[in-house]
């Protein structure tokens, strides 16, 4: 059985409160389910305060974290600060955390910027740490990155178990984990570098996303019937020459036009083309939630409308 669609807007550039509020508002009337933050140290709002703000002023709209970084926070206290705005906001957290990518915040920050098998088992064990917290009962546990001593997590998450953990990644070992742990599970472009360029464009291709579904469904198993996929469109355009603007964007990723209007990450065309293109994404990869950015936020309203729940 197919998942209907759902769409997600990101925003997190600082501005005054009142159009933070009235952003929150506008995403819920024109049919998104969802608001996500992102958790850089560039110029962007920290993610459990501003997604606070707008469960204040709006009644359905999903509150995703996408993705904290698990390198910057201890998950003991994570799993406070998720649990506080799960019960705040009604239900309505979905908690994206990684193992980390952005070499930057790292410089920045003077956190060590370990190998992605370091920093994609710590992320295993936060996962453990956070499910742990989010259960019943004191929680004890003793691994090589994170020892719980009797701990017993308060306050208690609104959705049951826990809120849905959107995982996701590019490569191989972080898909693996995300299809294991996971709730929802981002199939992205490779970040392996640390920046994005047009490295990334490999990992974003047709044949790339289908080599990644063939991951996931291997290490999901039984669980993949359960599983929720999202991508990220990084580029996104109504337009009548979906071409041409393919054709200006494409380099920015080191693929052809052609290569980048078949990729799960750009969606570009009329209204009907975009709404075609989604449900040809269904039909291959089972992909339906799509996260798309504030700044198509009302181009893209007519296709939220045409398969939002479909």
């Amino acid at each position: 059985m197919q998942n209907p669609f759902r769409f997600s807007i990101t925003a997190n550039a600082p501005r005054p409160v009142a159009e933070w509020r009235e952003l929150g508002r506008r995403i819920e009337d024109l049919g998104y389910s969802t608001l996500s933050v992102s958790d850089h140290l560039d110029a962007e709002m920290a993610p459990f305060v501003a997604l606070t703000v707008i469960a204040e002023v709006t009644r359905e709209l999903r509150l995703a974290t996408l993705v904290l970084g698990n390198d910057f926070r201890h998950p003991v206290f994570l799993a406070k600060e998720a649990a506080t705005l799960d019960l705040l906001s009604e239900g309505r957290l979905e908690l994206g955390i990684g193992a980390g990518w952005k070499s930057s915040d790292y410089h920045h920050s003077g956190i060590s910027f370990d190998s992605p098998s370091i920093r994609i088992a710590r992320l295993a064990e936060a996962i453990t740490v956070l499910k742990g917290c989010f259960a019943e009962g004191p929680f004890s546990f003793d691994g090589e990155f994170y020892t719980i001593k009797d701990l017993d997590g308060q306050p208690s998450c609104l959705q049951n178990p826990h809120p849905p953990l959107i995982l996701g990644g590019g490569g191989k070992k972080m898909l693996t984990l995300a299809a294991q742990q996971g709730d929802i599970v981002g199939v992205n472009a490779s970040m392996a570098a640390g920046i994005i360029d047009q490295r990334a464009g490999a990992s974003a291709t047709v044949d790339a996303t289908d080599l990644k579904l063939s991951w996931i469904r291997e290490a999901a198993g039984d669980r993949f019937s359960g599983l929720e996929l999202q991508t990220r469109v990084h580029m996104s355009a109504i337009t009548n020459d979906p071409m041409g603007i393919a054709e200006l964007m494409a380099p920015a990723l080191g693929l052809s036009a052609e290569e980048a209007l078949a990729s799960p990450h750009v969606l570009v065309g009329s209204v009907g083309e975009c709404v075609e293109t989604l449900l040809a994404w269904r039909e291959r990869w089972g992909i339906t939630y799509i996260g798309i950015n504030e700044d198509s936020l009302v181009d893209f309203a007519p296709v939220v409308e045409a398969l939002a729940g479909v």
